[in-house]
């Protein structure tokens, strides 16, 4: 049970939220940096990738073997990922040894050796990394979705440009990380068997130092849509639909989670239903809602044979328009379940608590509780779901397709 949560700017300048949770012995640690793909100058592309790696290759006193070591001598599970506005640093362990894992994690953020001898190796695997895409049809059509879709450098996948990975310099990635690894700026979430109070202490003494602010990110340029065909040697077409839908902070984001929970919450969701199971057109189907600080994105992704794939995204594009035409109590009852099912089980996670609180503060500037939540889609009804549905429909699509052959 959670003991209700704490929200502080430190004097450095970052944002902490903190959740402590009774009945667990595990800390978690979300560290949202400000240097996601979308940060990368205009001409690099690659260089979060490249540091994502890059900066466990030693820091402060260590080199790259020693802050394993001091990493794994206190069992904490760590992770980097490459999102659009940020790097999530994330971090799990036994409470116990959450101060010194405070120390180890500030420390590879802002004392990173960011070693000349490391880039080599570094390189080698975000161009493995970037490689594999093509043995990920799937994925790599919803890369190209987000390209075409999103406005730029959101629309940035995380994997980089090969150019710009084989030909960026170590002392051009060390003023880039030092330019936005900024304690303000920063998102520090932290849930499970702590003690809030020094928590804050020992983060605040830690990036005492550390100064500057990192620069806003700018739209650059709108995504292309339209209708986008992408060669590819498979023997299947990999279909991505995306359409604008409401960012995080609006009011009827709920609603938008709620109606795609009936689109695809389930087997017994509507694509689900009607592509695969009523017609056999495809092996998969699925939709998704991406609500983030700025913009939200609703997408669709189906994989079948060339010759049902226009049938295919005919199908998809009739269950989509339907939705406008409105869902039943029982669809309505079940998305409701299934909403809270999820939010049961991320109480019981303190990493999930953790990403969840971080990722509220960006979006909404502020975390939610899980009551907070429930609430949210308590309030909500049938009735109010049906009424947004016929007013915002499924439009401003954006349509890719990745196979041998086009559908258009």
């Amino acid at each position: 049970m959670s003991n209700g949560i704490q929200q502080l700017e430190l004097s450095c300048g970052a944002r902490l939220v903190a959740e402590p949770i009774d009945g667990v012995s595990s800390v978690a640690i979300n560290w949202l940096i400000p240097s996601g793909a979308a940060t990368d100058p205009p001409d690099g592309d690659g260089y979060a990738a490249l540091l994502s790696e890059l900066i466990f290759r030693g820091a402060g006193g260590f080199d790259s073997r020693q802050l394993s070591d001091a990493f794994d001598r206190i069992g904490v599970q760590r992770h980097i990922t490459v999102r659009s506005r940020h790097m999530s640093l994330s971090a799990s362990m036994v409470g116990h040894h959450t101060q010194k894992a405070i120390d180890l994690l500030t420390t590879t953020v802002r004392q990173p050796l960011l070693p000349e001898t490391g880039l080599d190796p570094v390189r080698s695997l975000c161009l493995q990394s970037l490689k594999s895409l093509e043995d990920e049809p799937q994925h790599l059509a919803m890369v190209r979705l987000a390209e075409c879709h999103l406005p730029k450098p959101f629309s940035r996948s995380g994997y980089g440009h090969e150019d710009v990975l084989i030909e960026a310099g170590i002392d051009d990635l060390r003023e880039h990380w030092e330019t936005r690894s900024t304690a303000q700026g920063s998102i520090i979430a932290v849930a499970g068997n702590i003690q809030v109070g020094e928590i804050a202490e020992r983060f605040d003494k830690a990036l005492s130092a550390s100064i500057g602010e990192a620069p806003e990110i700018e739209v650059s340029e709108q995504g292309a849509r339209g209708h986008h065909h992408f060669e590819a040697d498979a023997s299947q077409v990999h279909l991505g639909m995306a359409f604008d839908a409401p960012k995080e902070s609006d009011p009827d984001s709920m609603l938008q989670r709620l109606a795609i929970r009936i689109l695809s919450g389930s087997s017994s969701g509507r694509l689900f239903t009607e592509v695969r199971q009523k017609r056999s057109l495809c092996y998969s189907v699925a939709a998704s809602y991406r609500p983030g600080r700025d913009f939200g994105y609703v997408t669709v992704y189906a994989g079948t044979t060339p010759d049902r794939a226009h049938e295919t995204l005919e199908i998809c594009q009739a269950e989509l328009a339907k939705m406008s035409k409105g869902v039943t109590q029982q669809e309505f009852n079940r998305a409701v379940i299934g909403l809270k099912s999820r939010l049961i089980m991320q109480g019981e996670s303190s990493q999930a608590r953790a990403g969840a609180l971080a990722y509220d503060m960006d979006r909404l500037g502020h975390s939610r509780s899980l009551l907070q939540i429930a609430q949210q889609i308590d309030q909500i009804d049938c009735e109010q779901l049906n009424a947004y549905l016929a007013s915002h429909p499924f439009e401003s699509e954006t349509i890719v397709t990745l196979g041998c052959r086009d559908i258009q």
